[in-house]
């Protein structure tokens, strides 16, 4: 019996130490995994003063401000030709020659005249070639002025007015942007189209910009100056309600920076970039990508900052 007691205490005894020794090391785990903190990894701006411009884009067609259709006296056939296309003529200047050819009776030829001074620009007929008095022989243009030619819709009327700044970009020179003015807007729309007619020239004017070319019209409607820009992306929406995280404590020494929700009023968005009109200042350093996860407090590990 005394030795059967003394088996009883033995292994109570054991028992006590491995349920002590299996303790000890799930709490120390328990303490470390409290200790852990979760940091996210995040790209921030600093803001500063900038410029947004709002725009409408459309296609144009580059064109001589002043341009005529050189038409014949006469009908008859084309009996000679004085010029070529990129010929520089003056007013007055004999370009062809056209004589009546009626059975029976001899004419001499008929001259046909520049009515301006300018470049031709189109020369449509051939020696041989029958017109009318109503036909066009040739094209007349001012080369030295130039104009852009766009149509605009009707729901964008009231955002076009007389002297609006664009910028036009053109095929033939892909990485240039040139300056132009809206100067004449028309003041009826095309009913079968429903557009109306603007014209814009080039300004400065650019020799390298050639009558016939197509261009890609930007036409500046807002413009905000000195104004705080964010990427799109930083905003966060949050019960219908902007905000954006900012950096409220940067990181010292071991601590991890930490995050801020601000409640932001945006002005005009234009393409991926929006404007901050309420509750950012000049200087604010704002999560711009990794924001998703975050919440007020949180702390953070900032791996790339413009």
């Amino acid at each position: 019996m005394k030795r059967s007691a003394k088996a009883v205490v033995t292994i109570a005894s054991m028992a006590a130490a491995f349920t002590f020794m299996s303790c000890g090391p799930k709490k120390a785990a328990n303490e470390e995994e409290k200790e852990v903190e979760t940091l996210y990894a995040v790209s921030t701006y600093k803001t500063v003063k900038g410029n947004l411009d709002d725009y409408l884009e459309f296609g144009g067609d580059v064109a001589s401000v002043n341009e005529v259709m050189v038409l014949p006296d006469q009908g008859g056939k084309i009996t000679n030709i004085l010029v070529k296309v990129g010929e520089m003529v003056k007013k007055d200047q004999v370009i062809a020659y056209v004589n009546p050819l009626r059975a029976g009776v001899v004419y001499n030829d008929s001259p046909v005249k520049a009515p301006i001074s300018g470049r031709i620009t189109s020369l449509p007929v051939t020696v041989g070639s029958t017109v009318s008095q109503s036909s066009s022989v040739a094209k007349v243009a001012r080369t030295d002025e130039l104009e852009i030619r766009i149509n605009i819709a009707e729901r964008f009327i009231s955002r076009i007015t007389n002297g609006q700044s664009a910028t036009v970009t053109f095929d033939a020179y892909p990485s240039v942007v040139f300056g132009a003015k809206v100067f004449e807007v028309s003041p009826v729309l095309d009913t079968s189209t429903r557009t109306m007619g603007v014209k814009l020239r080039l300004n400065p004017p650019d020799s390298r910009v050639k009558v016939g070319m197509y261009g890609r019209v930007r036409l500046v409607t807002d413009s905000v100056k000195n104004a705080i820009v964010l990427p799109s992306s930083a905003l966060v929406t949050r019960e219908g309600k902007d905000y954006v995280f900012v950096i409220t404590s940067p990181k010292s020494g071991k601590n991890a920076a930490v995050v801020g929700l601000k409640p932001v009023t945006k002005g005009i968005s234009v393409d991926n970039n929006v404007e901050i009109t309420k509750g950012l200042e000049i200087g604010e350093e704002v999560v711009i990508k990794g924001q998703t996860l975050l919440n007020d407090g949180s702390k953070v590990n900032v791996v790339s900052s413009k």
